[in-house]
């Protein structure tokens, strides 16, 4: 995030981190956004399989490799989401990530959703949030880690 210099991968936050999200999978492109110059990237934690909300801190944590490609590209061809946005050949999935806040965190997803809707389609930001009301779906995952 803007302003902080040193950031961990865990927990999520606007500067991705854990992302535990069973959507993050092959094909999916996760865009987060850079802060920083000379940003750098850490990519791990892979699941077999991990059910919505990662209920009990984990999936079947699997080893394995990645094929990865990374671009950055101009603000102006995405959003000006402060959070990482997964798009998937049938989806846009904002993540609101507020540590032990699930009501803080579904706002956050709920206000990405609208912004991304208003700047990437042209939407009113009334016409959004009335889109999301009959066609958005909200869905948490990672909700739990045990100490």
């Amino acid at each position: 995030p803007k302003g902080e210099l040193e950031i961990s991968t865990m927990p999520a936050g606007k500067h991705g981190g854990n992302l535990d999200n069973k959507i993050n999978t092959i094909g999916s492109t996760i865009h987060i956004p850079v802060n920083h110059p000379g940003a750098l990237l850490s990519i791990g934690d892979m699941h077999a399989s991990q059910g919505d909300g990662e209920i009990c801190g984990t999936g079947v944590e699997v080893s394995g490799d990645v094929l990865l490609s990374c671009s950055i590209t101009d603000s102006s061809e995405i959003a000006e989401n402060e959070y990482p946005i997964t798009e998937t050949k049938t989806h846009w999935v904002t993540h609101g990530v507020a540590v032990e806040d699930i009501p803080r965190a579904t706002t956050i997803a709920s206000e990405e959703a609208a912004l991304l809707l208003t700047k990437e389609w042209g939407f009113s930001m009334e016409d959004a949030c009335v889109f999301l009301g009959v066609a958005g779906d909200l869905g948490l995952c990672q909700a739990i880690h045990p100490d």
